[in-house]
């Protein structure tokens, strides 16, 4: 049934591609594709999505964060609604699928829906979010958060790397910072918060399926670590009395590869940026800076996870002899999707005729925001290699059009939580 089906849908999947393609072609350099927060590329951008909305019958427009907002009326004007949504800000030198599939997919669902004359007992509402990575101010979800009225208004004293402030930059892309708060919504206004995004992980490829159901976003905790040692000649201090701290720092990253090598599933530690001072061939590394990221599903593994792998660099610290600062920079809880949800996108996908797999994601979403408003599902689309953040990062149209036919199958027999504003 489902090669049936995703060769009557061609065009389906088709159509979504040609417009990740236009809209991939928008960056702030050529050669590769940087889209990040306020600049004028992310304009180009936002105008171009809020054109396809409104082709696709929505009223559209943009919030005091810079989100695009398109809505579709169900069959009553005002009914509270079932918001779809991913972002269209990327990483630098990014892949042109994470973020925009997931609204891209969403607009066409909606033009299904219009071209049939086709409207719901609920209003269907499509949010691409304006900053989801958070690279040009260090601080993710801003246009998730603003939305959920969790936006913290401090970051808008932040600075890029040109010195550029959030709130001058806001002003300079046409919005006004001080209009931030009513971008967000009430829990009323919507029966639940469903994303479709692209795994960035192999999973779904090992299994040979399109499509995924999303359990939970795992949480995440980030540390700064600095060791300081003792700097000097690499030709007269004997080993023995060597404090180097890059040498600490290896025991360090090899201990927390092996820690999270253990048979908790879907734990992860990662140290992506290290950096070693003064730097030169032959002197010994006096001080190191490296950061720490661990996830897991649970709140509980995480926790456990980074006071065992704090422990473990204390003891490597005092036993080299190293001065250790270690500081949380950044930690979000576990999000559950809700079972509800999960029940209904395991659904479309058997309708779909395709086997129902479930699977974390290891990496953030906008649902980690969104669910202080509302419940929240997510539909994973398969990528090839699992590759993400990254110019390789790719989706076959075949996977595209299932996502879609399984986005739209959910859309058109969600059935809102009982007890909830549109239940009937």
């Amino acid at each position: 049934m489902a090669a049936a089906n995703a060769v009557q849908n061609a065009s389906f999947g088709e159509e979504i591609v040609r417009r990740i393609d236009d809209l991939a072609a928008i960056s702030e350099g050529s050669g590769n594709l940087t889209r990040v927060y306020l600049t004028q590329a992310l304009r180009e951008a936002a105008d171009l999505i809020l054109s396809w909305m409104r082709e696709a019958g929505m009223s559209a427009h943009l919030d005091a964060i810079g989100n695009v907002c398109g809505r579709y009326e169900g069959e009553r004007p005002g009914s509270p609604c079932l918001m779809l949504g991913s972002h269209y800000d990327t990483v630098r030198n990014a892949g042109k699928w994470d973020g925009p599939l997931g609204v891209i997919t969403a607009i066409a669902c909606i033009a299904d829906l219009n071209r049939r004359g086709k409207r719901l007992p609920f209003a269907i509402e499509v949010v691409g979010f304006a900053d989801e990575e958070g690279v040009r101010f260090a601080s993710t979800l801003l246009g998730s958060r603003a939305v959920a009225g969790t936006f913290d208004e401090s970051v808008l004293n932040a600075r890029d790397r040109d010195g550029v402030s959030m709130r001058d930059a806001l002003v300079q892309f046409g919005l006004n910072p001080d209009r931030i708060g009513a971008a967000a919504r009430a829990r009323c206004e919507l029966l639940a918060y469903l994303e479709l995004h692209i795994e960035q992980g192999p999973v779904l490829e090992a299994q040979d399926l399109p499509v995924g159901v999303v359990t939970a976003i795992a949480g995440a905790t980030r540390l700064a670590a600095r060791l300081t040692g003792m700097a000097g000649h690499a030709g007269t201090v004997p080993m023995a009395l060597r404090r180097d701290a890059l040498a600490g720092a290896a025991e360090c990253i090899g201990a927390i590869e092996q820690f999270c090598r253990t048979d908790v599933a879907g734990l992860v530690g990662t140290v992506g940026y290290i950096e070693a001072r003064p730097g030169a061939t032959n002197v010994i590394p006096g001080e190191v800076s490296f950061t720490i990221d661990i996830r897991a599903p649970t709140d509980l593994h995480r926790k456990r996870a980074v006071a065992d792998v704090v422990r473990q660099i204390e003891a490597i610290a005092k036993r080299r002899q190293l001065a250790l600062q270690l500081d949380v920079t950044h930690e979000n809880r576990t999000v559950p999707c809700a079972q509800w949800l999960k029940d209904q996108v395991g659904e479309a996908i058997a309708a779909e005729g395709f086997s129902v797999f479930k699977l974390p994601s290891g990496a953030g979403h906008d649902g980690m925001a969104m669910v202080d408003i509302a419940d929240i599902g997510m539909i994973f689309v398969r990528c090839r290699g699992g590759i993400s953040h990254h110019p390789d990062e790719h989706v076959e149209p075949a996977d595209v059009d299932a996502g879609a036919r399984v986005l739209l199958r959910v859309i058109e027999n969600f059935r809102p939580r009982e007890g909830s504003a549109g239940a009937g």
